[in-house]
């Protein structure tokens, strides 16, 4: 087993969704040899425990004690909390060890980091571009990261083999890795997932803010549409705020793109300009098809929900287009 490892020894600061998976991942596909955990709170490291070695070999009491002689070690916290996190173990960190996050946000999680970066570490900031909305010890799982990207974002001056050795890592827990700087991740990152859990937001509590006369009716009609923005909407609330805060240059910039392209379609449906709408929701869901295309989501019908037995005969859809 040790030789089919990339990593030695693996820490793991954070035991929710995402370094729950990490360690989770590292164990069934062999990436580390010992994996060791720890979290803040005592309550998700004795559920750690609980679930055994399919999580960690070791649970540490405190994240200076989990990066004793490890040579990966992940932080998978809220991005604000980053910086004191890497300031506790800075001191207990091993020359030659990679120090590395999970972060959604990348140029924030940097600029609070570096300073407490010793001489002979090498600090790559990464970010798995994959979730849930669930959270917690028990929300993680090993195949969490299969055929998802992770963007590592090394700093200037990183050695290329610590990078390398990172990205195998990333590799051999399933994942695909693109390499960039952090402050382009983070405007690419601002569009394709800060600002859609922005809006999810937005419209689940314009929903709740219809109040009691409709709220019945809200949660019993709720379309597929809607009950994706639920999904979305119920993510960690503190990991969210964090990026939002952290992101904020990147996040506004497209927020503000986001609204001139609104008005444009306000002014359209007001208009009645139904060839602007048909042609941007012909782009659109180009765009959709893409996705599918290169492998980042399912065509299974209805995103591949389970369903109860289905009619026999296909269910007519009259003004479906031909190559539907």
């Amino acid at each position: 087993m040790a030789e089919a490892c990339v990593i030695s020894r693996l820490a793991v600061i954070g035991a929710g969704l995402i370094g729950g998976s990490v360690a989770r991942a590292a164990k069934a596909a062999a990436a580390a040899q010992t994996v060791v955990v720890t979290d803040a709170s005592a309550e998700a490291r004795k559920r750690v425990r609980e679930i055994g070695p399919s999580f960690a070999d070791i649970v540490a009491e405190t994240s200076a004690d989990a990066v004793q002689d490890a040579d990966l070690v992940v932080i998978a916290v809220p991005v604000g909390a980053c910086g004191a996190v890497a300031e506790e173990i800075a001191a207990s960190l091993k020359p030659g060890a990679i120090l590395s996050d999970v972060g959604s946000v990348k140029a924030s999680v940097a600029r609070d980091m570096a300073p407490f970066v010793p001489k002979g570490v090498h600090f790559i900031p990464a970010h798995p571009v994959a979730g849930t909305e669930n959270s917690g010890p028990d929300a993680g799982f090993a195949e969490l990261f299969v055929n998802r990207w992770c963007i590592l974002t090394p700093v200037q001056n990183t050695d290329p083999a610590a990078t390398e050795t990172l990205q195998a890592f990333w590799e051999k827990i399933g994942a695909n890795v693109a390499v960039m700087t952090p402050e382009h991740h983070d405007l690419v990152l601002a569009i394709t997932s800060h600002l859609p859990h922005l809006i999810a937001y937005t419209i689940v509590g314009t929903a709740n803010e219809l109040g009691d006369v409709t709220e019945s009716e809200v949660l019993k009609f709720s379309a597929g549409g809607f009950r994706d923005f639920t999904r979305i909407a119920a993510s960690d609330p503190t990991m969210w705020r964090d990026v939002f805060l952290h992101n904020k240059d990147a996040v506004l910039e497209m927020l503000g793109t986001f609204n001139e392209d609104l008005s444009k379609l306000t002014r359209a449906i007001r208009r009645g300009d139904g060839e602007a709408l048909f042609e941007h929701f012909s782009r659109t869901r180009a765009i959709r098809r893409g996705i599918v295309n290169i492998g980042q989501d399912s065509a299974a019908p209805d995103f591949g929900r389970p369903h109860g037995p289905l009619p026999i005969a296909p269910i007519a859809r009259p003004y479906a287009s031909d190559d539907d």
